[in-house]
C-alpha cells in the first residue's frame, strides 16, 4: 500500500530534480495529478497500485463534461501518462496502465504572422525613432525588436541574455531555452547592428550596480523583465495598419514563417527555434501554405 500523499511527494521531487523541467510545466502536471487523485478518492480508489486505465478515462471523460478545452485533455492525458509511467518503474504500479492511453487531438490555430513588408515597416519605424529621439531606451528597444525578429527567439531567452553570449566575430547570440537547453542562434546584419549601438553607446549611460552581466535592461538598471519586453513589441507594432494587438510571439512566428518562405529547411527552423520536436516547427509550412493560397487568391486572375 502507498499512500497518495507519500507518492506526490516522491514525485514532485522527480520533476523537480531529474526531468529539470520549468517551474510553470511542473505546476501544471502537479496540478493535473492533483485533480486525478482527487477524482480517484470519489471513486473509493486509496492506493496507487489500484489504478486502471478505466480510472483514467474516467477522470478526463468528467474533465469533458465540465467543459475541458480539448487542449487541456491533450495535455493532462500527457501528464498522467508520465505519472503512470514514473509509477511503474517505481514499482507502485505492477503494469503501466497508462501507455494505452490515447492522446486527444487538440484543435491547432495557425499563428499570427506578420507580412515580410510588416516586419520592415515596423523596424524602420523603430531605426527612424532612434534617429530623432537619440535616447538610450529608444536604441534598446530598437535592438529588442531586432533581435527578437531575426533569432525567433523567445521573451525568457531574450531577457536572460548576458554580455558574454554575443559573439561578434560569428554574428550569433547563446540563449538558455527550456529544460535549460542551450543552442546558438544567428543575426543578420541589422539586428547585430543595432545590438551593438545598445550596447557600446546607450547601455552604458543605463547601468547600474544591479545590472551585471545583463544585456538588456530595465530604466533602473536591472534586468530587463518580460512584461517590459512586451511593452515594447506591442508599441512598435502597433502602428502598422491591419495589424491586431501582436506581441514577441508574434515576432518568433514571423521569423519561423519567414525562415521557411525564404527556401531554409524545417530542421534548421527547428533548431534555430529549439522545439524539441520536429512537430512543432511544422504548423509553420501550413501558415506557409496559407499564406501563398491568399496571396495566389489576391493576384491571380483566374484565381
Amino acid at each position: 500500500m502507498s499512500s497518495f500523499e507519500s507518492v506526490q511527494v516522491e514525485y514532485t521531487r522527480y520533476l523537480e530534480k531529474e526531468r529539470n523541467l520549468s517551474e510553470h510545466t511542473i505546476r501544471a502536471y502537479l496540478g493535473d495529478l492533483e485533480s486525478f487523485l482527487q477524482h480517484l478518492e470519489q471513486q473509493k480508489v486509496d492506493d496507487v497500485a489500484s489504478i486502471t486505465i478505466a480510472h483514467i478515462r474516467s477522470w478526463l471523460a468528467n474533465q469533458q463534461v465540465k467543459g475541458g478545452a480539448r487542449t487541456t485533455l491533450s495535455r493532462r492525458a500527457v501528464s498522467i501518462r508520465l505519472f503512470t509511467k514514473w509509477a511503474t518503474k517505481k514499482g507502485y504500479l505492477n503494469k503501466d496502465v497508462g501507455a494505452t492511453l490515447a492522446t486527444p487531438k487538440g484543435h491547432r490555430t495557425l499563428p499570427e504572422v506578420l507580412s515580410v513588408v510588416d516586419a520592415s515597416t515596423a523596424m524602420d519605424s523603430l531605426a527612424t525613432r532612434v534617429a530623432e529621439e537619440e535616447t538610450p531606451l529608444s536604441k534598446r528597444d530598437c535592438a529588442i525588436v531586432e533581435v527578437l525578429y531575426a533569432s525567433g527567439a523567445r521573451v525568457s531567452e531574450l531577457c536572460g541574455l548576458d554580455l558574454d553570449d554575443v559573439d561578434y566575430n560569428r554574428n550569433t547570440i547563446r540563449v538558455l531555452g527550456k529544460g535549460n537547453k542551450e543552442r546558438t542562434i544567428p543575426l543578420g546584419g541589422p539586428a547585430i547592428k543595432a545590438l551593438n549601438d545598445w550596447l557600446k553607446n546607450a547601455r552604458p549611460s543605463v547601468a547600474t550596480d544591479k545590472s551585471a552581466r545583463a544585456v538588456f535592461l530595465g530604466s533602473r538598471g536591472g534586468r530587463i523583465d518580460q512584461r517590459t519586453v512586451r511593452t515594447v513589441v506591442y508599441e512598435a507594432l502597433s502602428a502598422l495598419e491591419g495589424v491586431e494587438r501582436m506581441g514577441p510571439h508574434a515576432l518568433r512566428h514571423s521569423a519561423a514563417t519567414h525562415l521557411l518562405e525564404g527556401g531554409a529547411d524545417l530542421r534548421t527552423v527547428q533548431e534555430i527555434l529549439g522545439h524539441a520536436s520536429l512537430a512543432t516547427t511544422q504548423i509553420y509550412t501550413h501558415v506557409s501554405t496559407e499564406r501563398l493560397q491568399k496571396a495566389f487568391k489576391q493576384a491571380h486572375p483566374r484565381a
